[in-house]
């Protein structure tokens, strides 16, 4: 039953990684400022000036570079849960250590996206974790090092 692989699992986690990953980006400049009170701390965020490790920056420049930031982390991240799956394919087992760490950061990602953001980030979370513990439960345990 091709369900049953782990490392269908782990490419499924990768294509929806890239989803999240698109989805994010999509979202510049992240804020779904629409009224004066938003618009006048977005100003701010953009005037105010301050040192930093001797570069001067703004709290906008901040906000924007952290965005860009995590998604360039999604992209990696679904990346490596892809060339995961080759691994998988060619030695199942062997990457069950390295998909329960992901599963992890995917289910932290989820808790603080209920707290802090909305419900598109949890769900995509959610969906990457679940494919992930997946894969990790199928995979077959003590697998056999090739050397």
């Amino acid at each position: 039953m091709p369900l049953s692989k782990s490392w269908i699992w782990l490419r499924i986690a990768a294509i929806i990684t890239l989803l999240y990953c698109a989805g994010h980006t999509m979202g510049v400049p992240w804020t779904p400022a629409t009224g004066p009170a938003e618009q006048a701390v977005i100003a701010a965020m953009k005037t105010a000036r301050f040192d930093a490790m001797g570069a001067t920056r703004t709290y906008w420049d901040f906000y924007l570079g952290f965005g860009v930031i995590v998604s360039l982390y999604l992209l990696v991240q679904a990346c490596v849960l892809w060339q995961l799956a080759a691994i998988e394919r060619r030695s199942p087992g062997t990457t069950r250590p390295i998909a329960a760490a992901f599963c992890i950061a995917f289910i932290a990602n989820a808790v603080i996206a209920q707290q802090y953001f909305f419900i598109i980030p949890l769900i995509m979370s959610l969906m990457i974790a679940t494919c992930l513990a997946v894969a990790f439960y199928v995979s077959p345990h003590g697998a056999v090092d090739p050397n």
